[in-house]
This record gives structure tokens, sequence and C-alpha cells, in this order.
């Protein structure tokens, strides 16, 4: 049994959902409960990404992209053209998954580097355009006056409370359903594809098709953490697609676990309480994370989150030998 089916499952499962309803309730400090709030964020960011980097074996760095063109359509949709609140959201989200078609389309052709490769350089057109088009996207210093989130007449900048629920609803929201996408079919064939691409490609699956489709099911949630992102700091920033935040988001699928969508969530929500810690470190925080992913590599491959599967095993092995 591992840690994610049966009674074990299910006892995450509610400590999740408690820890969900609580969470709010102690982080009541402003400073607090805003680290809370973008590390749920992140946390979308990071186990969406492991769709493609664990499950599919995409090296695809335009996946940060995805969460901030997600939060500039938004912008830019409600600044520029007026639409409702809500309905900018939705339209972020269509907007960047037919980008993702377009770039994996274009992307997973190719083999090894050159996958990277052309997803990094997606990335770096994505900021000379939002730098070079300033009348539209603010440019260097971004969009700003992006509304706050309204319901029913409730503004949720009122309260920071109703933007931590609305993180951790995004996040709960994402992860059942990246866990019903990899149990499914499709998710199987994506690890088929990943583990041995001939022979799959000879029992009739579509590398191309199913990575497309890998790629744009990993931008929707991305898309939507994005938008909620730019709502909630007013602000539409390039520094989204800077490579300190790809890295920090890397860090947290790596050092969480590929192939686990629970570990980089796990990991996005220590790693931002720490990366915040060591903030008056500068830049040489950095370097102390990268310790700890070389680190963690080194002794856990699989990942913060294959310890809990390992102490499982270990367990199940004693009561097979206190048994006999």
């Amino acid at each position: 049994m591992t840690v994610f089916g049966g009674r074990i499952g299910l006892f995450l499962w509610m400590l999740a959902i408690a820890a969900a309803v609580v969470a709010p309730l102690v982080f009541t400090g402003g400073v607090s409960r805003n680290l809370a709030i973008l590390a749920l964020l992140f946390a979308v960011v990071a186990s969406n990404w492991d769709l493609t980097l664990g499950y599919a074996g995409i090296f695809n760095f335009a996946h940060v992209a995805f969460f901030g063109i997600g939060g500039y359509v938004s912008a830019i949709a409600t600044i520029h053209f007026g639409v409702p609140i809500w309905l900018d959201i939705l339209l972020a989200v269509a907007f960047v998954a037919v980008l993702a078609a377009v770039t994996a389309a274009l992307a997973v052709r190719l083999r090894g580097i050159y996958v990277a490769l052309v997803t990094f350089a997606f990335v770096q057109l994505c900021v000379a355009l939002i730098i070079s088009q300033k009348w539209l996207t603010g440019g260097a210093v971004g969009l700003v006056g992006v509304p706050d989130l309204e319901l029913f007449g409730f503004r949720f900048g009122s309260s920071a409370m109703s933007y931590f629920y609305l993180a951790e609803a995004l996040l709960i929201g994402s992860t059942l359903f990246l866990r019903w996408l990899v149990r499914s079919d499709f998710g199987l064939s994506l690890v088929a594809l990943r583990d041995n691409e001939a022979y799959a490609v000879s029992r009739g699956m579509s590398a191309t098709r199913q990575r497309v489709l890998a790629m744009v099911a990993s931008s929707l949630f991305t898309s939507a953490a994005g938008a909620v992102y730019a709502h909630y700091l007013i602000v539409a920033s390039p520094d989204v697609f800077s490579f300190s935040l790809t890295t920090l988001i890397l860090s947290m699928v790596l050092l969480g676990g590929t192939a686990t969508i629970f570990g980089p969530i796990v990991a996005a929500i220590a790693l931002t309480v720490v990366t915040e810690q060591l903030a008056s470190f500068g830049v040489v925080r950095f370097m102390i994370i990268a310790v700890l992913i070389v680190l963690t590599l080194r002794f856990v491959p699989g990942g913060l989150w294959s310890l809990g599967e390992i102490v499982t095993a270990r367990r199940g092995t004693k009561g097979e030998e206190s048994a006999r």
C-alpha cells in the first residue's frame, strides 16, 4: 500500500481539508497570511509543472510563462477592454491553453535539450513583447491597477482571508484534477511514452498528440493561478518571467519529488517559507536552496515525498516479518 491509497490516503485527504479550514485562522498576521497565499498559488504552478516534467518527461521551461501570461491576459482584459471580473480569468485560461497547444506542437517534436531551448526561447520572447509593448502591458514597470476580485458585491481585498480560501480552493481543485488525470488512461499513456516511447508508439499511441494535450492540461490551473495572482497583487509584473522565479518553482518540483503531484505541493509551501526567512541573505539564499536540492537528490533521489513511501514500505516489511 502506498501513501496515496487506502486508509492512509483517506487520512491525508481529511488532514489536508482540515488544514485548509484551520490555516486561515492560524495565519492572522498580514505578512504570514500573504506568504501563505503566495505559497498556495506557487503550489498550484509547481504541481501542474510536475504533470509535464514528471509524468510526461517534457523539459518544458515555458510553464512559468503560462503563469505570467495568465496574469497579463486577465489584467489587460479588465483594464483595457472592460471584461467583467471572473470572466477575465476564464479568458486567460482559454488564451493560455491555445498558446500552450501551439508552443507544444512546435516543441514536442524535438528531443532532449532542444525542447528546453525552444521553450526557454518562448519565455524570452514573451518578456521582450511585454517590455516593448508599453502601451498595452505597462512595459518594465508592469500593468498597475488590476481591479480587485469581487463576488456579489463583496470585494476580496476587504478581507485577506477571502484570497486565502480562494487560493486553497484553487489548489484543491487543481490537485483533484491532476490526480484524476494521472490515474486515467491518458495519464498512463504519458508514463508509457516517457519510459519507452518506441514501444508505446508501436502500440498505436501518438506521442505528439498526448504531449500537446499534457501541456495544455498543465496550463489550465497554472494560468488561473496567474490571473488570481495578478488580481491579488493588483499588478501584472514582468518579474513573474524572471529566471529566479523559474528556478524556485523548478526547485519545488525536484525537491518534492517528480511524478508525485503531492511532493511539489509540500515543497512549494516549505520553500516559500524558507526563501522568505532567508531573504536577508540576498542572492545567497538561492545558493542555499541549490545545496538543499543537491543533497536531497543525492540521498533521496525520489524527493521528499518518497520518504513517506519508504517509511510505509519498511513498516510493511516489518509487519510481514513479525507475522512470520
